[in-house]
């Protein structure tokens, strides 16, 4: 039987957290939009008028959003299961009447809350800098979750598994920072050779791009039922492996 009261006290720790360190956890996300938007998008706008039969700006908002979405859900969890491994703050988390199943549950909502939080605050700038069209906001939104739930999951294991904030990084650097610029954020791979467009297929991020991208300006380089089933199967498959590395206690019982 779930321990509710637990589940939300630790859940409303963990939200409460980043909220309460807001210029940390949400306003850099939201800086570097725009300063992607005015560099990247006005700038080059100038040569690239447009892809696919929409501006320059339109086109890589959408990835601008699963990048800043992605990357705060993964930083909550990583950093936060992290810190109370090298603060010694483990012992009071394992002793709380709490399974292995409701302290990852209570985490990856935290990550994904922060998650759907900036990912929603950088496509309304979006719409109020560029006047961006939401073809389908319903499912946008929902898609913002499910990647927040995903990599919120991914960010949890990243946690369990490393010891140290460099070795963090070093996870986070040589994987999902990679990803993120090869999965189309600012371009589309029918841009690419045939055999860089085979390589972006092995890449999970670029059906996310792509699935956002479908919701938000109606446009796809790809089949977009591969893209949500993608997303679901990423989503199942982490918050399985975050569950279980919580359950087995690896890296996380001294």
């Amino acid at each position: 039987m779930i321990n509710w009261v637990g589940l939300w006290t630790l859940t409303s720790r963990e939200v409460g957290r980043f909220f309460s360190v807001y210029r940390q956890t949400i306003l850099p996300g939201l800086i570097s939009s725009v300063l992607y938007i005015l560099i990247f998008g006005f700038t080059l706008e100038q040569r690239i008028s447009e892809i696919q039969g929409v501006s320059y700006t339109w086109f890589i908002l959408p990835g601008l959003i699963i990048m800043n979405t992605l990357t705060n859900a993964t930083s909550n969890t990583a950093s936060s299961i992290l810190q109370m491994k090298l603060l010694q703050q483990l012992p009071d988390l394992l002793i709380a009447p709490l399974s292995g199943f409701e302290i990852a549950l209570a985490y990856i909502i935290g990550g994904t809350v922060r998650g759907v939080v900036n990912g929603i605050l950088v496509l309304l700038i979006g719409i109020i800098m560029i006047d961006l069209p939401v073809i389908d906001p319903i499912k946008t939104i929902f898609f913002i979750f499910l990647v927040s739930w995903a990599f919120s999951s991914m960010g949890l294991v990243l946690g369990q598994l490393s010891e140290s904030w460099d070795q963090l990084a070093t996870m986070q650097n040589f994987i999902l920072t990679p990803l993120s610029f090869l999965g189309g954020i600012f371009y589309s791979i029918n841009m690419l050779p045939n055999w860089a467009q085979k390589l972006s297929y092995f890449n999970p991020i670029y059906y996310m791009i792509n699935a956002i991208r479908y919701t938000i300006l109606g446009l796809n380089s790809s089949d977009i039922s591969n893209s949500f089933i993608m997303a679901l199967v990423l989503t199942i498959v982490t918050s399985l492996l975050a569950v279980f590395l919580m359950q087995s206690g690896k890296k996380i019982k001294q």
